[in-house]
């Protein structure tokens, strides 16, 4: 069983179609994988990294939490960004210190804060306990009006959310629309508008020009009772993690 468990390790890089079969059987052999996966994690590429950190979630083992820690100093920004969200998803213990780490390094390289990994690293954070964003009362009470389970806030009510975010100095860095129809979720196209945020400038002038951007958005967006918005903004805070 071991050499089978070490050759289905070695096919997670091979993204062609052999990794998806080692995963799903990795993920079907459960904890018995988690020592030899963690010992041969250091010889995957990247995408073999990123497939083990998604046999390391499903199987929830958690003596996976050293090798994930270790995977934040990756030179992959994606396989950094995925091992602090399995980190948060898995409640690995001392995991706080070491994903705040990566936060810092990732404001340290001047990644945008809008880019995938800041964002990702800034969820995990948030889901250990460790960031608290900022959530003015009008943009609370909007959503909890919303059906059960509903991904965000009504369409209708996209533009008063905007404004309350930016009245509190929040940054909105994205959007997407949903439709929630007999209880399941849809991906709906919005507005195809790109806007970029030049962080050289002050954050009172990031805070406008978010707002402007995201006005226009709501302006243009898809609209009906079914209808949702997701919103991502950040607070000044966050550009300045405390040590």
């Amino acid at each position: 069983m071991t050499d089978h468990i070490e050759r289905l390790i070695q096919q997670l890089d091979d993204s062609t179609g052999p990794s998806y079969d080692a995963r799903a059987e990795l993920i079907g052999i459960g904890s018995d994988a988690i020592p030899a996966l963690i010992n041969g994690l250091p010889a995957l590429g990247g995408f073999g990294q990123l497939t083990a950190i998604e046999v390391f979630e499903e199987v929830a083992d958690p003596r996976c939490g050293p090798a994930l820690i270790a995977l934040l100093g990756s030179d992959n920004p994606t396989v950094r960004e995925w091992a602090a969200v399995a980190l948060a998803s898995l409640k690995i213990d001392g995991a706080v210190e070491p994903v705040r780490r990566a936060y810092r390094a990732c404001l340290e390289r001047a990644t945008p804060p809008d880019w995938s990994e800041p964002g990702g690293i800034r969820w995990a954070l948030t889901e250990l306990g460790a960031r608290t964003p900022v959530v003015p009362p009008l943009t609370a009470r909007l959503r909890a009006t919303a059906v059960d389970d509903s991904p965000g806030w009504p369409s209708a009510r996209f533009a008063e959310v905007i404004n309350d975010l930016a009245d509190h100095a929040q940054v909105i860095l994205c959007s997407q629309f949903w439709r929630v129809d007999a209880g399941r979720t849809y991906g709906v196209s919005g507005t195809g508008l790109d806007w970029e945020l030049d962080w050289t400038t002050p954050w009172e002038q990031l805070v406008e020009e978010s707002r402007t951007w995201s006005l226009l958005e709501a302006s243009e967006s898809p609209t009906g009772d079914d209808i949702f918005v997701a919103l991502a903004w950040i607070d000044r805070t966050d550009l300045f993690l405390e040590r």
